[in-house]
């Protein structure tokens, strides 16, 4: 509703600007007032338009305003407009229409034509998910959830990949592992893996292990090195070339990771539509076609001198902080001095090493010209993978199943991708824009996010060994390669175990099975949570007791407040959607205009704004806005349970209007956790 009246109100003001002053402006700045009896929104338009027009704000404020009261019949929902202060534009709603057009839910248009694609998760399938994985994985699910219709409101189509690097170094670092520092082949390695099913054994932390032996490995004998890197550097290559012993231990690793990943962020909620793999992108020539076309463009060329003699190449351009972005004009006089007699460009980016192989940006190259479709006469095959309980998540192969969905071709890309990963993502949307693809090159979106770390008291809850310096530390990194971390599932279990903890204290009537659903849900809701609250940029520092708590800005905190509405209706035996129904029939012309109205319009309103923040989040790509709204809901809930004492009330009118107030924050603060992925448990 309050989204609604804005997008009205702001389209009537332009009109007004374009026919009163000839003017139009790109964008309207709402505000909100200090106070709720200042009003609901709060336009500073005349500060715009002062210096434009020559007058005072507070001149042009009162023409606007005069203006807009003319057309009061016509703004549905707006009860009043006044001039506050230097020229500010105080908009007042009609509390009693406002409140039955919240009650009645009326669907919200979000959303348009177009093919969204999103791609999250991305774990190298090389050893267990781990909790940095978990923050990529509940941004990119939280953000999807975001971009698709529901029941509430219009959406985009929407597909989301989890693009599976099963040839790179951190698969060949397994593969060497097996075969040098255990000797294994590739009869042993199927052995290995029934060995393990058998005795109920999980193939990722096994191999979760054996990735910190193998990258110590590496540097633990220095007569050794040079030896021990081209090893790796061979097993990558046979990787890549497939068709060998090597690759098929690669495949037969890697295949049953991911079906460990899936299992793991299954139990976040978190659910897939395709699995686009790199031995496809290479074994389908993707990469052979991108070249191709690269060339052709002029954006690759052979480095014939220098450090990187030998190697296909592209220009850095356009990647420095501030830079232009380039066209194909541009990136021809660019690349007009790539002759042997030219000084080379020492900063240029290796697509393809002087030995052949492809690196990590030249297949994301041709797998982001497959994604909008610009891969002329390329697809992968299709075959399914794993069924969710409303959905099929399929998985690229050379010859795959008809009929299929089709997974390519998308209108915009959102990438998440950490933002350590910036220089390859620039390079992929510079390569886009040089070959000429501007659109698609402004329609690739890095959705980066910065690293998840854990609190001091965290690590020694986790068992590590800590020193008194790092005791001292806000946060303590983690990292795989030295075995230093926390994984995914061990993770979700503790959680798990402390919820679990605290709802058989509490509730000890209710069945075992329920009581673990519920723990889980809690769990889940805090996990999720925690790693939402926080915006993309900021580092986050896990801790347990933090992402528990009851008390303060956690998921189990929003959980509770809807468990409290939910009391309220089962003692007062009636159901939420009565409560919402009954707003119909009531008069409520003066009860909302006191001041205890007031304090019950504030929950009104703050309730009617979810699409408003649902549409804030997909514009700027940070779900943090909505689980920051999510807890500001649950705090105006609760201080609306405090304040009235809905069971007791006697007048039947506000008692009706103090239910319906109940029931719509509940209502509301179920589907913004909804949104962020956390379900709402019955009992907490």
């Amino acid at each position: 509703m309050y989204r609604t009246i804005q997008q009205s109100l702001l389209a009537r003001i332009q009109a007004i600007l374009l026919a009163k002053y000839d003017v139009t402006l790109t964008n309207l700045v709402v505000e909100q007032p200090p106070s709720i009896a200042l009003g609901e929104l709060a336009l500073p338009v005349a500060f715009e338009l002062a210096k434009r027009l020559r007058k005072a704000p507070r001149a042009i404020a009162t023409e606007l305003a005069a203006e807009l009261t003319a057309a009061l019949p016509t703004l549905e929902g707006v009860a009043s407009v006044e001039v506050a202060g230097a020229g500010y534009l105080n908009i007042h709603l009609d509390r009693a229409a406002a409140v039955r057009r919240i009650a009645a839910d009326q669907h919200a248009d979000i959303g348009g034509p177009g093919f969204r694609l999103v791609e999250h998760t991305s774990i190298n399938p090389n050893k267990a998910a781990h909790i940095g994985h978990l923050r990529n994985a509940i941004l990119g699910d939280t953000f999807q959830r975001l971009l698709r219709p529901d029941p509430f409101k219009t959406g985009y189509e929407v597909g989301v990949q989890n693009y599976i690097d099963n040839t790179g170094v951190q698969v060949a670092d397994v593969v060497v592992g097996l075969v040098y520092l255990e000797g294994k082949t590739l009869t042993s390695t199927r052995e290995l893996l029934t060995e393990l099913l058998e005795t109920n054994q999980r193939i990722d932390f096994y191999c979760w292990d054996l990735y910190a032996r193998v990258s110590q490995w590496y540097t633990a004998d220095p007569e050794h090195i040079d030896a021990r890197k081209q090893i790796r550097l061979d097993t990558l290559h046979a990787l890549e070339i497939g068709n060998n012993d090597t690759a098929d231990i690669a495949d037969l690793i890697s295949t049953a990771i991911l079906r460990r990943h899936l299992e793991t962020m299954q139990r976040l909620n978190i659910e897939y539509d395709f699995l686009p793999r790199e031995s496809e992108i290479l074994s389908l020539h993707f990469w052979d076609a991108a070249r191709e076309l690269m060339l052709e463009k002029g954006v690759l060329y052979l480095e014939t001198a220098g450090k990187n003699k030998g190697c296909y190449v592209m220009r850095r351009a356009g990647n420095e902080p501030g830079a232009p972005h380039l066209d194909s004009e541009m990136w021809d006089s660019a690349n007009t001095t790539t002759s042997a007699s030219s000084l080379p460009d020492e900063d240029a980016k290796v697509i393809v090493r002087s030995n052949g192989t492809v690196t990590y940006v030249g297949k994301d190259i041709a797998y982001h010209l497959w994604k909008f479709g610009l891969l002329p006469g390329k697809d992968f095959g299709y075959t399914k993978f794993r069924e969710y309980p409303d959905r099929c998540c399929w998985i690229s192969t050379t010859h795959g199943e008809t009929p299929h969905p089709t997974f390519g071709k998308a209108d915009h890309i959102y990438n998440v991708i950490d933002s350590r990963q910036n220089d390859p993502q620039n390079n992929v949307i510079a390569a886009l824009r040089g070959m000429g693809y501007t659109e698609a090159a402004d329609n690739y979106t890095h959705f980066s996010y910065e690293m998840v770390a854990l609190t001091p008291r965290c690590a020694v809850e986790l068992g590590y060994t800590i020193s008194e310096e790092d005791q001292k530390k806000p946060f303590i990194e983690v990292s795989g390669r030295k075995g230093f971390g926390v994984k995914a599932d061990d993770l979700l279990d503790r959680l798990i175990a402390a919820a679990k903890s605290e709802v058989d204290t509490r509730h000890p009537e209710i069945e075992p099975a329920e009581r673990l659903t519920i723990a889980t849900q809690i769990a889940v809701g805090a996990l999720r949570y925690f790693m939402l609250r926080f915006t993309r940029n900021t580092v986050i520092a896990f801790d347990f007791k933090d992402a528990l708590s009851f008390e303060g800005e956690t998921g189990p905190y929003v959980q509770y407040a809807i468990v409290r509405a939910a009391n309220i209706f089962r003692k007062a035996n009636t159901t939420e959607a009565a409560s919402l129904a009954a707003i119909a029939t009531l008069d409520l012309s003066n009860i909302l205009d006191t001041e205890e109205g007031s304090s019950l319009w504030e929950t009104w309103l703050l309730a009617s704004k979810l699409t408003l923040l649902t549409e804030q989040c997909i514009a700027t790509a940070e779900p943090a806005y909505l689980a920051k709204y999510a807890f500001q809901l649950a705090q105006q809930f609760n201080n609306f349970y405090h304040r009235h004492h809905v069971l007791n009330e006697t007048n039947p009118t506000r008692k009706a209007l103090l239910l319906a107030t109940a029931a719509v924050a509940q209502r509301e603060m179920i589907r913004a956790l909804d949104y962020l992925g956390i379900e709402a448990p019955p009992v907490m």
